[in-house]
Parts: structure tokens; C-alpha cells; sequence
């Protein structure tokens, strides 16, 4: 049936009768969309489907530091002397214990233990083993914790990041950014609540669906914003269409939109209402957020940060500017973690690009008053073997998936500064103490956020979904 008959029957007796209650209930939803479609004036935020918070929330907001492809744990924050001790000799089968590895070293005939190329000091009045590849963090450590027990269950790349994300290795579930937009919203209209920025230019490749929101309205998705050029594609207007000309052609679409809204009921079109609504608004907000070249020379010096620059500093120094405006949720992916080899000078150049600006995001929140109320997290999707990948050189050699145990941090709202939690075994390869399992992780994160963790659910296909599925519970020891 054309488009055309569908007006034409929409417009019958009998149809206005046979939609009504269709008309009613997509009435209620445009009534939580756009304040235009109501003719109301332009609110202050988007409210979240919380109607208020499970307890008072501590954070307000998440930035995400995700180092994709997994940095190592025990060449950056678990120093193992053992490990050093033993390297050159095999790892011993009353560690290792037949636990599952990748099948790019399951046919090596020999798993060499290899200690760390880097030596360690402690930092801060907390006095937090840090190793020298991170000289920068050092001077944040009372106000970061340390989680060195944490553990996942996928062994390879792609499951185990959709698992950090979404509590579940099998693709189609929200993820954390699109779970904190739905249940708490945006302070700020103008701005999507859950958004994006990459740097790196190797490694993994990535899954739009890592910032996806699954089964939820895809309004809760990350919206990607570049470092270069225009900010999201096809955001600028093409040359000769003025913003007046912009605007009536979008009210044309929304008002077809809106009718096909009324008729069918369809929350995916209040969604694109919505979306067409945001990205007009985007317009005039966003170049006038990307543009770095209003910070001072103190603050870029601080970050490392280089206007016009695609870069990991430049994006810690955006995130900032994004919680400012009341962004929900920021997640930065820097990828080229993945050493299967030549180390220790990847872990060098890794760490030389992401250590002074993760620092510096952490000192200059502190110093605008936002810390206390923005939770900071950084790490990757598991962590690195204690045995070498390959053949062992002095100078050059690599480390391979290890889900049992790595480290990751925390900072800022609701997070005890100066605190190191969890304990690994003396080669670094099995949890002894203080396991975090990446459930626990998420639990911690929304309670951060003043959510708990098994209330904030979405029905779908007749079931209760959460972010945490039938687990997770909060690390009460690294809260403030």
C-alpha cells in the first residue's frame, strides 16, 4: 500500500476510532520527548525513567578511560619480584592449574615466566605501587583506588570488551552508558547523555555496539563525536542551506513523523522525533564545545593536549568539558594495548600517550569542584599472562590474554582515594584475595551513581533485563 493510501484510510471514521487508544498512549510518550512537540519551552535536562534515586547518589556523572586491547597489569600497577626471579623458567602446572589459554600459546612447548622490565615506587601519603611507566599517576594516587583482583570470564577480545560493557558476552544488550541515559537522564538538553570519543590508531577493531543500547530506545545509544572535522558526520548544514531553510525542512519531517507516531505507536519514531530535535540543537552547542583553542595554556600544557588533534589528551581534556555541561556519561576508548609482542616498548609508547592526560583529568576536576561528584574509571577488558608469548628476548616479547586477574582504578565521586584493594598470587596469575568480578564492577558504578543495581531493570520479551543479570554485588571497600 502506498504512502499516500495509508493517509487516506488514517483519515476515515472508522480508522480515527480503531486508533484511539493507540493516539492516547503515543500521546504519553510524546509528552516525554521534545519540548517543542508540546509547544513547551526548552527544559534544563532529560529525565531518566527513574523517578528518584534508590539512595543519594555520590557521583553524578562517569567518564571511562577503556584501554582496548588490555594493557598489562603487571607491567603498570601489580609489581611481582617472584615473577622476575622466575623468569626463563616454565610457569609451574601447580600455578597455572589447567586452566584454559588462547590457542596462540597452547602449542608453545614452554610457558616462560617473564617478570616486568619496569621497576616500581610507591606514590602519594597512601603509598601506592605504581610502576615507572606511569610517573604522572603517581602524583594522583590518594585519589584513586586500585582494584589489582579483578577477573572476567572471556578469554578473547571481542566477548570479553561486549561482556565489560554490557554484563554479557552474546552481542544485543544495552551497555553501562545506554543503562546510566536510561535510568537517569541528561542535565543538559542540548547534548546527548552517553557520548563517544576514539583514539589510537591500531589494535582491536571496534563495534559500534560496544556503545549500543541493546533492547533499550536507541535515544539511550553513545553518540560518537570526532576529534577532527565535524564533530559527527553530516552535523554541518551543506553549503547554501541556511538554518532557516534547516528548520522548516526538519518541521516538515517531524510533523510526517508525528503522524505516523499517532498512528501506529511506534517508540522508535518518538525516538527519531527526538534525535531530529537533539541534532538542530547540537548545532549551535557543540562547536563551540569541541573547540579547544579557548583553554588556557596552563591547562593544555597540563593534559598534553594539542587543539585540532585527534588524541587521547585532547579527549580526557573534551570529557571534562562534556561533564561540565552535564553529560551523563563520557567514554574514551584508546586502542593499542594488545601487546602479543614487542614489549617493553609498546607498554612505553602506550603509556607515555594516556598517563599525563588520565592524571591531568583527574587534577583538573579536582580543581573545578567536579571530582567529588564525577566517578572516574580506567582499565581494559582483562588482563596480560605472566608467561611470554613467543620467543623470549631480552628486548623484545609479549604477553597473552589473561582473564583471571588484572588491575583497573577509580576516582572521584563516591570513591575512597589512596586505597588498594585485592591481592593476586606471587606470579600474578590467580586471585588470593579481594576478587572483583566485572558484575561487582557495574554494581559499584550505579550505586556510585545513587541506582541499585537489581532495581534498575527493562522488560523485554517477557523478561526483567538488568545490566548486572543475576549477579553483581557492591565492593563496600573502596567507598568513601
Amino acid at each position: 500500500m502506498s504512502f499516500e493510501s495509508h493517509i487516506h484510510q488514517a483519515l476515515t471514521r472508522r480508522a480515527f476510532f480503531r486508533r484511539g487508544s493507540i493516539s492516547l498512549g503515543s500521546m504519553a510518550l510524546a509528552s516525554l520527548l521534545g519540548p517543542k512537540i508540546l509547544g513547551a519551552k526548552e527544559p534544563t535536562g532529560i529525565p531518566g525513567a527513574l523517578s528518584a534515586f534508590h539512595h543519594p547518589p555520590k557521583a553524578k556523572r562517569v567518564i571511562y578511560l577503556f584501554q582496548s586491547g588490555a594493557p598489562s597489569h603487571l607491567d603498570l600497577f601489580d609489581y611481582k619480584p617472584k615473577l622476575r626471579e622466575m623468569s626463563g623458567l616454565d610457569l609451574p602446572e601447580s600455578v597455572r592449574m589447567g586452566q584454559r589459554i588462547t590457542g596462540m600459546t597452547s602449542g608453545q612447548k614452554n610457558l616462560f615466566c617473564v617478570g616486568s622490565a619496569f621497576d616500581f615506587r610507591k606514590h602519594g601519603k597512601c603509598g601506592m605501587e605504581l610502576s615507572d611507566a606511569l610517573p604522572h599517576l603517581g602524583k594522583v594516587a590518594d585519589e584513586i583506588a586500585l582494584l589489582k583482583a579483578v577477573h572476567t570470564d572471556p578469554i578473547n577480545h571481542d566477548p570479553a570488551v561486549t561482556y565489560l560493557f554490557s554484563g554479557h558476552q552474546q552481542p544485543g544488550r544495552p551497555t553501562l552508558g545506554a543503562w546510566a541515559s536510561y535510568g537517569l537522564g541528561s542535565e543538559n538538553s542540548n547534548l546527548p547523555a552517553f557520548i563517544v570519543l576514539l583514539s589510537g590508531r591500531g589494535g582491536q577493531s571496534l563495534q559500534s555496539r560496544y556503545w549500543g543500547s541493546g533492547f533499550l530506545p536507541s535515544s539511550h545509544q553513545g553518540v560518537q563525536f570526532r576529534g577532527v572535522g565535524d564533530p559527527v558526520l553530516f552535523f554541518s548544514n551543506p553549503p547554501g542551506l541556511s538554518e532557516k531553510t534547516r528548520r522548516a525542512m526538519l518541521d516538515d519531517v517531524q510533523s510526517l513523523n508525528r503522524f505516523q507516531l499517532d498512528r501506529v505507536g511506534d517508540p522508535e519514531i518518538a525516538t527519531r522525533i527526538e534525535q531530529y530535535e537533539m541534532a538542530f540543537r547540537m548545532q549551535t552547542s557543540v562547536p563551540e564545545l569541541m573547540d579547544l583553542s579557548k583553554e588556557s595554556a596552563e591547562t593544555l600544557e597540563l593534559y598534553g593536549a594539542k587543539p585540532g588533534e585527534a588524541s587521547f589528551a585532547n579527549n580526557c581534556l573534551l570529557a571534562r568539558r562534556l561533564v561540565e555541561r552535564g553529560v551523563r556519561f563520557v567514554k574514551l576508548i584508546h586502542r593499542d594495548w594488545d601487546h602479543h609482542g614487542g614489549l617493553p616498548d609498546g607498554i612505553r609508547t602506550q603509556a607515555k600517550l594516556t598517563d599525563q592526560p588520565s592524571s591531568a583529568l583527574i587534577q583538573d576536576l579536582k580543581q573545578r569542584g567536579l571530582l567529588d561528584d564525577t566517578l572516574v574509571v580506567w582499565g581494559g577488558e582483562f588482563g596480560r599472562t605472566s608467561y611470554c608469548q613467543g620467543e623470549l628476548r631480552k628486548e623484545s616479547f609479549g604477553r597473552d590474554h589473561h582473564p583471571r586477574c588484572y588491575s583497573l582504578w577509580l576516582a572521584g565521586g563516591g570513591i575512597k582515594g589512596g586505597v588498594t584493594y585485592g591481592e593476586t598470587d606471587e606470579l600474578g596469575y590467580n586471585i588470593v584475595d579481594g576478587g572483583v568480578h566485572i558484575h561487582d564492577l557495574h554494581a559499584t558504578i550505579l550505586h556510585c551513581l545513587g541506582v541499585d543495581h537489581e532495581r534498575l531493570t527493562y522488560r523485554f520479551l517477557g523478561r526483567d533485563f538488568r545490566l548486572t543479570d543475576i549477579a553483581g554485588k557492591v565492593v563496600p571497600q573502596i567507598l568513601a
